[in-house]
């Protein structure tokens, strides 16, 4: 069996998470949802809110499953028999960064990294910037799932 992991906190999952999800599980026999656990980062939403929303997010996709881990990415792919991580591209300012990563990856552990250009409808997107949009009242319900949005607003306009 070919099985990819899909890596990130996605704090919170964004259409540009969904849309390099979906694409790899036309690729590969099984993607694994890896969701970093760092109980010493700060995040809007706790380790068990993202891996309920990535749960639902990838409901279309019966060979799609979320887990979450701890420790190196290259450690949980090994366990679970992941032999390549993809890794989405916004711009070259992440090549350069997720090409180290992907060089120490193959260096601990064999596992390869595949790089996946994001859709230009999503090329500029990231949590960070969703939750700024949001936080200071502006619509960003075209950017993340409908359930994903609600919850932003809940979490982010308790005024």
């Amino acid at each position: 069996m070919r099985r990819a992991a899909c890596p990130g906190s996605f704090d919170p999952v964004t259409n540009g998470h969904i849309d390099i999800i979906g694409r790899s599980a036309a690729l590969f026999d099984e993607v694994v949802v890896a969701v970093g656990i760092n109980k010493s980062k700060s995040r809007l939403f706790d380790a068990d809110e993202r891996l309920e929303m990535l749960t639902e997010a990838v409901a279309p996709w019966d060979n799609v499953v979320v887990a979450g881990f701890t420790g190196l990415l290259t450690d949980f792919c090994q366990e679970r028999g992941v032999s390549a991580i993809v890794k989405g591209l916004r711009a070259v300012s992440d090549f350069d960064y997720e090409l180290q990563m992907a060089q120490m990856n193959i260096g601990l552990s064999g596992v390869e990294t595949l790089f996946m250009p994001t859709n230009p409808l999503y090329s500029f997107l990231s949590s960070s910037l969703v939750k700024d949009v949001v936080k200071w009242g502006g619509d960003a319900s075209s950017y993340v799932p409908d359930f994903v949005g609600e919850r932003l607003v809940t979490r982010l306009r308790q005024d």
